[in-house]
């Protein structure tokens, strides 16, 4: 999440404001921090304490991934350990009595000893099984799955997709339970796969779950790629990792809170370096620990293609986006001001327009439909304010998302509605609630004038959302300001404030579904997860409607 987080940690509702952390400070000890990092372990011979990952899948390719710790001492961020040859092996079965290709690759300090396979001549919409091996150890086996051939008649695809998981605020049951499932063509990180702050300094009601490490915030190489080690411990991530391929984007935290192109709302230039250091050391360890490919310029904006069924514009939002105004200086709708970047825009509206698959899907990272607070009670107006970022007045504009780049958000719509571009669907993270939306050209005269498109946003894995700021139960804030909200935003069709879980897309040639899940409490590590509510879109139609069961 972003602003809204942010603004919140300035009061009562949520931690103070972060200290700041000198640079100096951040690379000075690295043993403690190193230490928590990663399971201690007597052996010396090579270990692979990270687990296997794949990602971006092709018709006839995967991108495989993992991390070596070739000695002891050889933890993440240390710069330390020897050259380790790593070899990697994919097979149509389990037990590897098939093998279909192999090779191998170097892991080095200079990668923090992670390593990618970026495997070709493979079959299309087929499962395949891979490992790595270094020095007479193999990793865990773990399952993966090509796309379809890009010509093919695809009867179905079915995705995961998550958002916003801050490790201290919970656990991350949500990944067990999408792994769990045994049915996912790939699954969607929609942002924020870690959080940058220090320990405690991030919203979670006001008790520590479990602590991530390094403990201070982070802001060089070094503490980067300490933050994913520790992420990529976590069993219930390494689970989902292991079952199906990840197709990721980054958000703000991946870098620091309000990420924009020249800086962020969470980095103090001097007293924590150069933002461009920053921003460098934060790309280059998300790069090394997430299996996903570098897209153009060192960004994550990309294109992926399912058969017939469906595309996937993948944007980045954070790395060419102008700096965030004020709510009401009128700046927001400033054609100079953008989101995307001039180029990424037409590349997207572009892609979008020669598309010729039924479906054309957009993960985009933060919400694109536009929102108005209403008429809320004073009791609910502050927190809602807080948590998205809105002046407690409650003028209605949240300039971090869409909302506070308006040129780029009417441009956009305008082009799918002057080239009669149909079934354009935004899966959304970032704000920490569920929403299933209709995306209006205008949203003034909206249900009378036309929708352009439609927008499934996922809640958080376990990052605070409103009742988790109010310390209310579950479901209490939603009763009483989801009406509200809905009744502002005629577009809005469902509005969950409270609840953390997940989504499951599922898509067919007549219609794209999102199913959405809740967990039970994301402060147990068993916790359970439960059907919660399903919208979709049937084709042509560019609006969402409710439906009563899950796929």
């Amino acid at each position: 999440m972003t602003s809204r987080q942010r603004t919140a940690d300035s009061n009562s509702l949520s931690p103070r404001r972060r200290t700041v952390v000198k640079a100096a400070a951040a690379t000075a000890v690295l043993a403690a921090p190193l230490a928590a990092a990663i399971p201690a372990r007597a052996a010396e011979a090579p270990a692979f304490l990270h687990g296997v990952a794949s990602g971006d899948p092709l018709p006839d390719g995967i991108l495989l991934w993992t991390r070596v710790t070739p000695t002891a001492e050889a933890v993440p961020g240390s710069g330390l350990g020897p050259d380790t040859e790593v070899a990697w092996t994919v097979a149509k079965d389990k037990a590897f009595t098939n093998v279909v290709a192999k090779g191998s690759v170097t892991a080095t300090a200079a990668s923090d000893h992670t390593v990618k396979a970026d495997v070709r001549g493979l079959a299309p919409a087929t499962d395949y099984w891979f490992r790595f091996s270094a020095g007479g150890t193999d990793s865990p086996p773990a399952r993966t799955r090509t796309a379809p051939a890009a010509d093919a008649t695809v009867t179905n695809l079915r995705f995961g997709v998550v958002s916003c998981a801050n490790w201290e605020a919970g656990y991350f049951s949500s990944y067990r339970h999408l792994a769990a499932r045994g049915d996912l063509d790939a699954w969607l990180h929609l942002g924020d796969y870690i959080y940058e702050y220090g320990t405690g300094e991030y919203g979670t009601r006001d008790t520590v779950v479990r602590q991530h490490a390094p403990t201070h915030e982070i802001l060089t190489l070094a503490d980067y790629r300490i933050r994913h080690g520790k992420y990529k411990t976590d069993p219930d991530l390494k689970a989902l990792h292991a079952v199906a391929p990840v197709v990721a984007i980054w958000d703000d935290h991946e870098f620091a809170n309000d990420a924009w192109s020249g800086g962020a709302e969470n980095h103090t230039e001097g007293a924590e370096g150069a933002w461009t250091a920053r921003q460098a050391a934060a790309k280059q360890a998300y790069f090394e620990w997430m299996p996903v490919r570098p897209a153009l310029a060192g960004t994550t904006y990309r294109r992926l293609r399912f058969g017939k069924l469906a595309d996937l514009s993948l944007l980045d939002l954070r790395s060419f986006r102008s700096q965030q105004v004020a709510v009401g200086n009128g700046s927001v709708d400033d054609p100079d001001r953008t989101i995307t970047g001039r180029a990424q825009l037409d590349w997207l509206k572009a892609g979008l327009k020669s598309s010729d698959t039924t479906w054309r899907l957009v993960g985009n990272s933060v919400m694109i439909s536009p929102f108005a607070i209403g008429s809320l009670s004073a009791d609910l107006l502050k927190p809602l304010a807080e948590l998205l970022g809105l002046p407690k007045e409650g003028l209605a504009l949240n300039t971090d998302q869409w909302d506070g780049y308006t040129d780029d958000r009417r441009e956009l719509l305008a082009h799918l509605r002057s080239n009669a571009i149909r079934n354009t669907v935004f899966l959304t993270g970032d704000i920490h609630m569920a929403w299933a939306n209709d995306v209006p050209v205008d949203a003034g005269t909206y249900p009378l004038s036309a929708s352009a498109a439609t927008e499934f946003v996922v809640t958080s894995v376990t990052s605070d959302n409103l009742d988790d700021l109010l310390k209310v139960p579950e479901g209490t804030v939603t009763a009483l300001a989801a009406p509200v909200i809905q009744l502002a935003n005629r577009h809005v069709h469902w509005v969950d404030t409270d609840r953390h879980g997940y989504g499951v897309l599922d898509i067919t040639a007549d219609r794209a579904q999102m199913d959405y899940y809740v967990l039970s409490d994301k402060t147990k590590a068993n916790a359970t997860s439960s059907w919660a509510r399903s919208y979709r879109t049937k084709t042509g139609t560019q609006k969402v409607e409710r439906t009563y069961s899950p796929v």
